[in-house]
């Protein structure tokens, strides 16, 4: 299982042979290689939002066997994978999860069937860049939610780590305090990324968060869960609510979907945090416990993202994207916050004691 997650931490974030033409990804390319694998595109071909992958909206002819194949006729959305962030079985796990959710009836975008039977292809030139195919689905992201609303998606999201539990995922990353913390605390010292006079407040917040949160990680159950479980990746149209985007699937703590969803701290937050367990307990337990990694999760998410940023700072989409990126005063921003989140795992570190 160690070499499982070394591995996975190394494709995760490597720079790849095939990066240039990831980068150089149009639609003529698009359209060739959804058609190399069997399909006929009409030509119509959208670029959508993406930073991770790239992510086309094709739409399909009709051909002779469309009765048999529902991916024969219609739109579709084809991602094409970062190359070398995850290898074939990563992705296929992630599949998989999709596909145990369909079928469990539970509503989610999975990827639909190639004419070979396979969810996954890669493209014939410059070594093959892994892409799929999934449906057009319509809805909208909520700004908000109401309570209704809350229950609705807490018994959703219970439903969903019911499904994540049932089923090994051992290729996936797990979030704990090495994946997300240290390595990418490594990473970012050892690239230069940290301003001298940032280095050491950076490394000792990063360092103590994870010392004091490594045996929370340890004593809660991890599988699958969605991993980046916020408002932007939650659609509701006509049938209700549903997640999008499962690239980031991780082995995780449950508790990693429910703070993301109710990011907040304040009174408000925290009522509708208890409004969408009420729905969530209705569908699966959660151990009490689970609630103290909140801050450290959150605290690993702030590394994690600063990491991701650098890692990809050779895509001309990121320096673009993220223009303050670096600078003095973004670090400035960094530390203090970590240095808050500290604050926050301390306390939550006394709280333990004391109920010890």
């Amino acid at each position: 299982m160690q070499g499982d997650i070394d591995l996975g931490l190394r494709l995760s974030w490597m720079m790849d042979h095939r990066a240039g033409y990831f980068f150089e990804l149009t639609p003529d390319k698009v359209l060739q290689a959804v058609e190399a694998s069997g399909l006929l595109c009409t030509g119509r071909c959208l670029a959508l939002n993406s930073f991770e992958n790239r992510v086309y909206d094709v739409e399909l002819e009709l051909d002779e066997n469309a009765q048999e194949r529902p991916l024969a006729a219609g739109r579709a959305v084809a991602k094409f994978y970062r190359p070398g962030r995850w290898s074939r079985q990563q992705i296929l796990e992630e599949h998989q999860f999709l596909m145990d959710l369909a079928q469990a009836e539970i509503p989610v975008v999975a990827p639909l069937l190639f004419p070979d039977g396979q969810t996954l292809q890669q493209c014939g030139l410059s070594g093959g860049i892994f892409y799929a195919l999934f449906p057009k689905v319509g809805g909208r992201a909520p700004d908000e939610l109401s309570d209704d609303q809350l229950i609705r998606v807490g018994r959703l999201l219970g439903r969903i780590h019911n499904e994540g539990a049932a089923r090994k995922a051992p290729s996936r990353l797990k979030l704990n305090t090495e994946t997300y913390g240290t390595s990418n605390l490594e990473f970012l010292l050892e690239g230069n990324w940290i301003p001298v006079d940032f280095q050491k407040r950076y490394l000792t917040a990063v360092e103590k968060i994870c010392q004091i949160s490594r045996p929370w990680f340890s004593e809660i159950d991890s599988h699958r869960i969605h991993g980046d479980c916020h408002l932007g990746n939650l659609i509701w149209n006509d049938l209700g609510p549903f997640f999008l985007d499962f690239d980031d699937m991780v082995n995780g703590p449950a508790v990693q979907d429910i703070w993301l969803l109710v990011p907040g701290r304040d009174t408000q937050a925290q009522r509708q945090r208890q409004v969408l367990l009420q729905g969530y307990l209705q569908m699966r337990e959660m151990d009490p416990r689970s609630f103290r990694l909140i801050e450290p999760l959150r605290a690993l998410r702030f590394v994690h993202y600063t990491a991701w940023i650098a890692r990809r700072w050779e895509d001309p989409a990121f320096p673009q994207a993220f223009p303050q990126f670096g600078t003095h005063q973004y670090w400035s921003s960094e530390v203090a916050d970590l240095e808050e989140q500290l604050s926050l795992v301390l306390q939550a570190e006394g709280a333990n004691a004391k109920s010890i």
